[in-house]
């Protein structure tokens, strides 16, 4: 039996995939990309998943695209390199940042092209110090993909995002960290322990609410301010008439802690 290219685990809220190609350093293939949305999807139709963990098995997060996988070869006729993009990582991408419960990146080594990419569409990325960020891209000829042509200038500006895109340099965890990439570099040795108490306490939020402010960060980059303001008024709507916020404002009240479903209705 071929073994799977994505290990999937529940415990409690928190469902945790493995990208699992360590040989490879858990670079991309069509089957992994299948795996990976199944398991996305799974999470999706799940009310009892409450956050989601991203990270990759042995020394790498992921090296980005298999380039084996996609039929390049020397002095053949090169692939449509847009027809992977269309097919696999846009709707990965999209999945996982519209997908209504918290996601979180553990970046436990390198994570490389459209590796660092995948990681940085996560709602959250901590990442071990020994790790790095690499827009590897330029190196091969092509331009950053899997959202990174999006996301970089966001995160960290546009002169920072030309000079990762076009030099294609390492960037350390701790400077991604002070660059505002990323939220948190934990000692390596600390990194599993860190990201499952994060999860931890995101799997008992309120995880609906959490889905609202998902929504409405991400309308924020495209959005005048009246045209948020005008979001943040129905978002809220939305959010004030769910169970869990009768739930923590009755805990409020009454001074107790509070038990949240992370339920729309």
């Amino acid at each position: 039996m071929t073994e799977r290219t994505v290990l999937s685990m529940r415990s409690g809220g928190v469902l945790r995939l493995t990208l699992n190609r360590p040989d490879k350093l858990n670079s991309f293939t069509r089957a992994m990309h299948a795996e990976l949305r199944a398991g996305l999807e799974a999470a999706a139709a799940d009310p009892d998943c409450r956050v989601v963990v991203l990270t990759g098995a042995g020394r790498a997060f992921s090296a980005g695209q298999d380039l084996a996988d996609t039929g390049w070869a020397i002095g053949g006729v090169a692939p449509d390199a847009g027809a992977l993009l269309e097919e696999a990582y846009n709707p990965l991408i999209q999945l996982i940042t519209t997908l209504e419960k918290p996601v979180i990146a553990a970046v436990n080594g390198v994570a490389a092209g459209a590796g660092a990419n995948i990681a940085l569409a996560c709602d959250l990325v901590l990442a071990a110090r020994s790790a790095s960020f690499i827009q590897a891209f330029a190196k091969i000829g092509l331009i950053p993909d899997a959202g990174g042509t999006w996301v970089l200038p966001r995160l960290v500006g546009a002169a920072r995002a030309r000079g990762l895109a076009m030099l294609a340099e390492p960037l350390p965890a701790e400077k991604a960290e002070a660059w505002g990439l990323i939220w948190k570099a934990v000692d390596d040795d600390r990194l599993q322990a860190e990201v499952a108490a994060v999860a931890d306490k995101l799997a008992v939020a309120a995880t609906y609410g959490l889905a609202l402010t998902k929504r409405a960060i991400a309308a924020s980059s495209t959005n005048t301010l009246a045209a948020q303001l005008d979001l943040e008024c129905e978002l809220q709507r939305l959010a004030g008439a769910s169970p869990d916020c009768a739930e923590g404002i009755g805990a409020f009240l009454q001074k107790r802690p509070a038990k949240f479903s992370g339920r729309k209705a």
